[in-house]
């Protein structure tokens, strides 16, 4: 009975380990492929399947797209935006025109140089209240600071011009600020290039034709000019030769 017993065991040991051989080795998990692995992205980022995914064209913003030039603002100084030209002003040459204060000290300015003699301006500079300004110059008074501008001795060449300006035509310019102005000649705000011939003839009263080209290659008027704020100031008269 015994011995029967064993031999059962036997047999039976012998069957399963025919069996396990039979059978092979015990299977393992497949390896992942990672070509085709996918891997959980934190939240908030894409998922990637092996290689990084290129990105989505159609949701990032375009960066080469053009500004818009209406927006843009626009170049324009002296110093650093471009030049703006200078517009045509209202010519005027109707004394009657101007305020009766303007018109008042144009005339007497005119009445004193006509005599010929600077000294006969300083009771109009005296009463004006603030001294006009009459170009640079060594001395405080302003008689001789006119007299300095003349080409002779006696300063009458510089009266000479003073009535030969207030006697052209003139501009009203700056209105409603507090640099509104009455100047002569109104070349000094008339875009030199911009004359036609008979204004030629009128500038050429006061400079001659070598000047003009100075002007032109300027691009402005710089020759005499003269100032009367509207309550009857004289304000200058200066050149910028």
């Amino acid at each position: 009975m015994a011995y029967a017993a064993q031999q059962w065991l036997a047999t039976a040991a012998f069957l399963a380990a025919t069996l396990a051989v039979l059978a092979g080795p015990p299977a393992r998990a497949a390896a992942p492929d990672p070509d085709t692995q996918t891997t959980t992205a934190p939240s908030g980022l894409p998922a990637v399947n092996g290689d990084q995914a290129a990105p989505d064209d159609s949701a990032a913003p375009d960066d080469t797209e053009a500004p818009d030039d209406t927006e843009a603002p626009a170049d324009t100084g002296t110093g650093a935006p471009a030049d703006v030209p200078m517009a045509i002003p209202q010519v005027e040459y109707d004394f009657s025109k101007l305020p009766p204060p303007v018109a008042r000290l144009r005339q007497q300015i005119i009445d004193a140089a006509t005599t010929g003699d600077p000294e006969k301006l300083r009771t109009i500079i005296d009463a004006n209240g603030e001294p006009p300004q009459f170009g640079s110059s060594d001395s405080d008074d302003p008689v001789a600071q006119l007299k300095a501008q003349s080409g002779d001795d006696g300063g009458r060449e510089i009266l000479a011009i003073l009535i030969m300006v207030l006697n052209a035509g003139y501009v009203h310019v700056d209105v409603g600020t507090p640099d509104e102005m009455y100047i002569w000649p109104y070349f000094a705000r008339y875009p030199i290039d911009k004359l036609s011939p008979p204004q030629l003839v009128e500038l050429f009263k006061l400079v001659f034709a070598g000047d003009y080209q100075s002007m032109l290659d300027e691009g402005q008027y710089n020759y005499f000019r003269c100032g009367i704020s509207p309550d009857g100031r004289w304000r200058y008269f200066v050149t910028d030769d």
